[in-house]
């Protein structure tokens, strides 16, 4: 079973135990969001690059074009 820390932030006590079901989901939603952004980042990248490539330029180039 995994683990979650729990921290009190006025006293500084901490304390572990194990997740609970609503906690496992919420981190799996986290994952999966962090991975889909990832991927979403990723087609932005060969996307943009794609265009310069076609266009002849440099990332640098197209910086200093639209600055």
């Amino acid at each position: 079973m995994a683990k979650v820390q729990i921290v009190n932030c006025t006293t500084g006590e901490e304390t572990i135990e194990d997740a609970s079901k609503e906690q496992l989901a919420e981190f799996a939603k986290i994952a999966k969001d962090k991975a889909k952004a990832q991927a979403e980042a990723e087609v932005r990248e060969t996307q943009r690059q794609a265009i310069l490539d076609r266009l002849g330029l440099t990332a640098d180039e197209a910086k200093l074009l639209l600055g």
